[in-house]
């Protein structure tokens, strides 16, 4: 595949999602999702519709804080459009060419709309995922691909070499999810969950909270069993975005985990502390994630010298594109990796899907890939949304028993993502 594509048109909307209940991580409060979605036209006619999910207080809580939620919103999407004007004309051979050329200027434009130097990389890269997406939906038609693996470039397929039958969903547990809610999750077949730490408060406030959380959670669940895992026993996935400070405050709640007798379920605990700071975490214990520290491909390689055991991809957020560059990069130093959730919609979720269900699967699980979702939890519209997919009956949209079931039909179709949309594309029919 080597076709020279050049975009002559696009365009931007928007559409803003009520939640069922505000969504809390990172100390704060999301109250609504906006969902983008970026328009593409080639020279040859093909036309698509590129979807995301905007999350600035994921992508950059300094800028979230900064804004009230719906300027926040509005920065991301500006940011997108910008992106938009500037791909127009370009001439490109894969998506992945495409951002390069434009990342860097996008990434100043960012700085400048929000006012911060200081601006992470991730809140540019996650307002590019609609333009990253149509661009790969234009290039499989391009090329005449008909499926995802032939859209994956050569020098990336070696670390989306797998094809499982399985894929394990993953839901989330909020700060402000009731036991037994989780107690119900684990009943209706879900065995792994991301539990959200780091409650709002003090650095005090927020480890009492989460001791007495992660506590009264294995008392609950921690005697169940599952057939997924290699030791029968419910993995633990902490989250805590970033919220401890400092080691000595993670170390506490692990000696805390241990007298409670779970530590040895703690499969995963993601970005404990700031991006900014140097912390060796090799030496814990526990397998830990990057996720939102993990910008690019050298932060993947950083990230791995620190100490980190494992990459959380997001195609839903930091585009396919850079997506394939750090997976490529963990494979390579045999760091496992699996894909985390943005609260992503359907479609979305079916890009993710794809990369999971190709990745190696994660040390202590059964051949399957991990795959986080939790839109379904949060969406007060989800059925909507489900509707708007291009496959909305097909057999891998929702999980059963925990897991995410891939079959024949699946492969064949790609989950649906390089097609798009009839309701997205029909917000520029005017």
């Amino acid at each position: 595949m080597n076709k020279k594509i050049t975009i002559t048109h696009v365009d931007s909307e928007f559409e803003r999602e009520q939640l069922i209940r505000p969504f809390g991580f990172k100390g704060i409060y999301q109250n609504e999702f906006w969902v983008s979605t970026a328009l593409l036209e080639s020279s040859s006619g093909r036309r698509h519709a590129g979807l995301m999910t905007q999350c600035l207080a994921w992508s950059d809580i300094d800028a979230f804080l900064a804004h009230t939620e719906t300027a926040g919103n509005m920065l991301l999407h500006m940011s997108l459009e910008y992106a938009l004007q500037k791909i127009k004309g370009i001439r490109f051979t894969t998506p992945v060419d495409l951002q390069e050329a434009i990342l860097d200027d996008v990434f100043e434009y960012g700085k400048k709309i929000s006012g911060r130097n200081d601006l992470r990389l991730t809140f540019s890269l996650s307002s590019m995922v609609a333009l990253d997406n149509a661009a790969w939906k234009i290039y499989a038609e391009e090329n005449n691909a008909e499926t995802f693996d032939e859209i994956i470039p050569d020098e990336y397929k070696e670390a989306l070499s797998f094809r499982h039958a399985k894929v394990a969903a993953i839901p989330l547990m909020a700060y402000n999810i009731p036991l037994e809610e989780i107690e119900q999750s684990i009943k209706d077949g879900y065995f792994f969950m991301k539990i959200k730490i780091g409650r709002p408060g003090s650095q005090e406030e927020m480890l009492a909270g989460d001791m007495q959380r992660i506590k009264s959670i294995h008392k609950l669940i921690g005697h169940m069993e599952t057939p997924y895992t290699e030791n029968g026993k419910i993995p633990y996935y902490f989250d805590a975005n970033g919220r401890y400070e400092k080691k000595e405050t993670l170390e506490k709640l692990l000696d805390h985990s241990k007298k409670v007798g779970m530590f040895d379920q703690i499969a995963l605990i993601e970005e404990p502390f700031p991006e900014e700071a140097d912390i060796y975490v090799g030496d814990l214990g526990v397998r830990l994630a990057a996720d939102e520290s993990a910008h690019c491909a050298e932060d993947v390689k950083k990230r791995i010298e620190m100490g980190y055991g494992a990459i959380a991809l997001k195609s839903g957020a930091k585009t396919f594109s850079m997506t394939l560059k750090m997976a490529s990069v963990a494979h390579e130093q045999g760091i496992p990796c699996f894909l985390a959730d943005l609260t992503c919609t359907p479609t979305i979720v079916d890009w993710n899907k794809n990369v999971a269900a190709r990745l190696a699967p994660m040390p202590g699980l059964k051949n399957m890939g991990l795959l986080e979702s939790n839109g379904h939890q949060n969406y007060k519209h989800w059925d909507d949304l489900v509707s708007y997919h291009p496959y909305p009956d097909g057999a891998w949209i929702n999980q059963k028993d925990g897991v995410y079931h891939l079959d024949q039909d699946f492969y064949e179709k790609s989950g649906g993502v390089l097609k798009s949309s009839k309701h997205y594309l029909n917000l520029f029919n005017t």
